[in-house]
């Protein structure tokens, strides 16, 4: 049998106010109406509910058996279908896990562990590294949020551009080119790739074709720290992105030089699902890594 629940607000109602009349006004509904729902109540429960005594109306002892049940039950679903927006940081007490790849955990996440830390000392933060293939982490829950290069296409992901950070090549403090590049000498180094795909080839490939000029990549990785270790112990270049690659570059005693030719600053990009677009804690978590991005390239 399917029940309408609407009847548990009106029989809540009457319990509570003893008469048709004053459910009615309670409810800013018209008496007759309310009459009905009564008729409706006595059909499905087997019991009369309210009774009439003289010119008042007595609840039978069935109606008296249930009244809290059905006061709490009328207080439950308005709890559910009315929650409450406003955020206790002092009682939080969350984890929130956040995928990004190292540059940006290394640059982001101190400032952001912490902004929370000072905010909301019961919040903990997991940070996991970028996976080589794409998963359904995100969707499934398993990830708040993404920060990174990438945009999901589906409508179901929501993403919010966090920043511009431009390219810069990383390179030992002694390198031949230490001085300064121009594009014929940034084509005659060795160069490693970052890529979390393993790819031997990126965008900058294009701008040296379209100039004859082709680099020698020897090496690609899925970390930053890994490309720049490999560029503190040889004459490997590293074309990476400048505020978010700087504590790895400084950790690893490079120096950097601007990309010898204009190219489009990289977008930092935070995604997350839809499901969290209206939770409070969520969206606070969000707030705190805008800031921190903010922090880092105001420096």
């Amino acid at each position: 049998m399917q029940l309408d629940l609407n009847l548990l607000t009106v029989l809540d109602a009457l319990l509570e106010e003893g008469s048709v009349m004053g459910a009615a006004e309670r409810l800013h509904l018209s008496s007759p109406a309310v009459s009905r729902t009564l008729g409706r109540l006595r059909a499905v429960t087997g019991d009369d509910i309210l009774v009439r005594t003289g010119h008042s109306m007595t609840p039978t002892p069935y109606a008296l058996s249930v009244r809290e049940d059905v006061h709490r039950l009328v207080r439950q679903a308005h709890a559910v279908l009315s929650p409450i927006r406003e955020l206790n940081l002092a009682e939080l007490d969350r984890t929130f896990t956040i995928q990004c790849h190292d540059a940006v955990a290394a640059s982001l996440v101190p400032v952001l562990v912490g902004r929370i830390q000072q905010q909301a000392a019961g919040v903990q933060l997991r940070v996991l590294a970028e996976n080589t293939v794409d998963t359904d982490d995100l969707r499934h829950g398993r990830v708040d949020l993404e920060i990174g290069g990438g945009r999901p296409g589906l409508p179901e992901f929501r993403s919010e551009p966090l920043g511009d950070d431009r390219l810069v090549v990383a390179m030992r403090a002694d390198h031949p080119c230490a001085a300064g590049l121009d594009l014929a000498s940034y084509a005659a180094q060795p160069h490693v790739v970052i890529s979390r795909r393993g790819r031997l080839t990126a965008p900058i490939d294009d701008v040296l074709a379209a100039e004859g000029l082709q680099r020698r990549v020897v090496a690609a990785v899925a970390s930053v720290s890994t490309a720049l270790q490999i560029a503190a112990r040889g004459d490997a270049l590293v074309t990476c992105t400048e505020i978010l690659g700087r504590p790895l570059i400084e950790a690893f005693g490079l120096l950097s030089r601007p990309l010898p030719i204009e190219s489009p600053a990289a977008t930092i990009n935070c995604n997350w699902h839809q499901r969290y677009d209206s939770d409070p804690a969520h969206a606070w978590l969000r707030e705190q890594v805008r800031a921190s991005v903010e922090e880092i390239t105001a420096r």
